[in-house]
């Protein structure tokens, strides 16, 4: 009997954040990049690395056949692997032969985003990932000059790898037609704008409604009051966090989709709303641009002014609804997981020899 080749590489990943009901972005990030490698490449063995607080949960969920779940207590954890692979600028405190950690946003060392406990233990997980990581994958231009001016890294260390968009089922009865609805996806949190877009949208008439979909964060609190208090309350919709299904019903409903955020890494929910034929209203700055192209209207997110008139003029004008909704879609077709999937394996080859 022969006997079975060995794995060319193992492989290990920080997976701790691609365990829950409710994924963030960077947890959707974890499960793509996560499932996306084992199943291209099937010689190599993966270990998928859970920090105690997740593993156990983790130990519910289905795994590849060449992957295996580890426990990741520091100082215990995959020490013998060829590579570890941080999924979010993090680095666990152990020997590795060669550690890749993946920066999304520095937006909370930027930006009175967060509580200061959070800033501070964010900034020392930052800076240190940074200086002990072999190579940076950043998810965007926008972080990779970030990482460079706040932490000081070599740009000849960073490699950009874009994020994809996730395959949203289509909803089970989609409306015959696009509602009169302004969406926007994400946290109700302070650095996503969402009280200056709340103060543009009182001035639209009926029957124009805006869906705030997307679960409490920072700021939450007080960003709901003011909707509270809005003339316009009873057009206001805040869903909490929807899931994938009821997000995709959303997408096909909307006939605008406003997303003034002032600070982003990426901004997967524009992708999505692309994807799904939706005209986009974006932010004019940090990844948005980049991430855009000339396929949205693109406003400062300060200028309240200009986000009114940029709503107003994607409502009043069916032509322009069609044709970012084209340009939308276009777009977002260069965005793929398997794209993304495929430019990781690559930063890992130039160490796997």
């Amino acid at each position: 009997m022969s006997r079975r080749a060995s794995p060319i590489h193992h492989i290990a990943l920080d997976a701790t954040y691609s365990i829950g009901d409710a994924l963030s972005g960077v947890g959707l990030y974890s499960h793509e990049i996560l499932i996306g490698l084992a199943g291209a490449h099937p010689e190599t063995r993966f270990d998928f690395c859970y920090r105690p607080h997740r593993y156990l949960r983790a130990r519910r969920a289905p795994l590849p056949p060449n992957a295996r779940r580890r426990l990741l207590a520091e100082p215990l954890g995959p020490r013998g692997a060829d590579l570890f692979h941080g999924l979010n600028q993090r680095l666990p405190r152990i020997p590795m032969r060669c550690a890749i950690a993946t920066f999304h946003d520095l937006f909370v060392m930027t930006g009175d985003y967060s509580t200061p406990e959070f800033r501070a233990r964010f900034t020392a997980q930052a800076r240190d990932a940074a200086v002990r990581a072999d190579a940076v994958i950043a998810v965007s231009e926008f972080t990779r000059s970030q990482v460079v001016s706040l932490l000081g890294v070599n740009p000849a260390k960073i490699h950009v790898v874009h994020h994809g968009i996730r395959h949203l089922a289509e909803p089970a009865s989609a409306p015959p037609a696009r509602e009169k609805v302004i969406l926007n996806v994400g946290a109700i949190q302070k650095r996503k704008n969402i009280a200056r877009l709340v103060d543009a949208f009182e001035t639209l008439e009926p029957p124009w409604q805006l869906v705030l979909a997307g679960s409490s964060g920072f700021g939450a609190g007080e960003i709901l009051a003011r909707i509270e208090k809005s003339p316009a309350r009873d057009r206001i919709r805040v869903t909490g966090y929807v899931s994938a299904e009821d997000l995709a019903g959303w997408y096909a409903r909307a006939a605008v989709f406003a997303f003034p955020s002032m600070d982003e890494g990426f901004g997967m929910p524009v992708l999505e709303a692309m994807s799904a034929g939706v005209p986009v209203i974006a932010s004019n700055r940090s990844a948005l641009p980049e991430v855009t192209g000339d396929a949205a209207v693109l406003v400062d997110p300060e200028d309240g002014e200009a986000l009114r008139q940029a709503l107003l003029d994607m409502i009043r004008s069916v032509d322009l609804r069609r044709e970012f909704a084209r340009r939308g879609e276009a777009r977002a077709r260069m965005f793929t997981w398997e794209k993304a999937v495929r430019e990781t394996w690559d930063v890992y080859r130039t160490f796997l020899g």
